[in-house]
């Protein structure tokens, strides 16, 4: 289902990509709506269902009664995180634009970090687990082979194209509201490798990109495995360098 709402902006609208997430996105979701009242911000929360198999759709639907800020968005079938991230962020209404994953595992307080990067002039702040990983300011939880193999493919990454980011693949980002409507039109990645597209294509438009460290802890029931999808993504991004080349995101020079 899909809940209709006025057409007036709010202050932020936060897209959550779900595929099987029955058992880990309520929490996420009670954490959200409780930051985002204590701070008295005008908002939505879109929950884009991505054709789960499990209980995704009846727990959210659940806690919409609860909670009526939330948006239900369902795609008839599996198209992958960059294709659901899309489908919100297109769907969305706030003069902010952040997704984030439902596992939780970028605590939403860390929104505060992304928001003053904006204040301070970018069009793009996304939150950095890399750069969290050098100061000891910061909490990063992860398997060290998912730490030294996420190093190694962002070495790839700035060798062939999105130079000058140490973490690309950080579910956090933060959009002024016109940026996200800009980069997710033309966008056509559907994969993981979505979040390379959008960054590739901002460099090339001149957007100001600004990168900041932020707590995060992998959670239990991952579905990214690093090796596969990391391979996967090399190739969705050789897939955008084609699409630059052919023209398919417009003028980006």
């Amino acid at each position: 289902m899909t809940t209709s709402y006025p057409n007036e902006l709010v202050d932020i609208s936060i897209i959550i990509p779900a595929y099987n997430e029955a058992d880990r996105i309520i929490p996420y979701l009670r954490n959200i709506t409780a930051y985002l009242g204590r701070r008295g911000m005008a908002y939505e929360i879109l929950v884009v269902d991505d054709g789960s198999k499990d209980e995704t759709v009846v727990v959210v639907e659940k806690f919409q009664t609860e909670a009526p800020t939330i948006r239900l968005l369902q795609l008839a079938q599996n198209t992958g995180k960059g294709g659901a991230v899309r489908r919100g962020m297109l769907d969305a209404r706030g003069r902010l634009q952040l997704f984030a994953d439902a596992d939780g595992a970028t605590p939403i307080q860390e929104l505060e970090r992304l928001e003053s990067l904006l204040k301070d002039g970018a069009d793009i702040a996304i939150g950095s687990r890399l750069l969290a990983s050098r100061d000891n300011r910061y909490t990063v939880r992860a398997r060290w082979h998912r730490i030294v193999l996420g190093n190694l493919f962002n070495r790839i990454v700035q060798q062939l194209s999105v130079r000058g980011i140490a973490d690309t693949q950080c579910g956090f980002k933060l959009f002024r509201g016109a940026v996200a409507q800009d980069l997710f039109s033309v966008s056509r990645v559907n994969g993981y490798g979505f979040d390379l597209e959008l960054l590739y294509i901002a460099q090339r438009r001149g957007y100001r990109i600004a990168e900041v460290p932020v707590n995060w802890t992998d959670q239990p029931g991952t579905k990214v495995r690093i090796l596969r999808d990391g391979l996967r993504m090399l190739l969705e991004l050789l897939l955008v360098r084609r699409n630059a080349a052919n023209g398919l995101y417009g003028s980006i020079f």
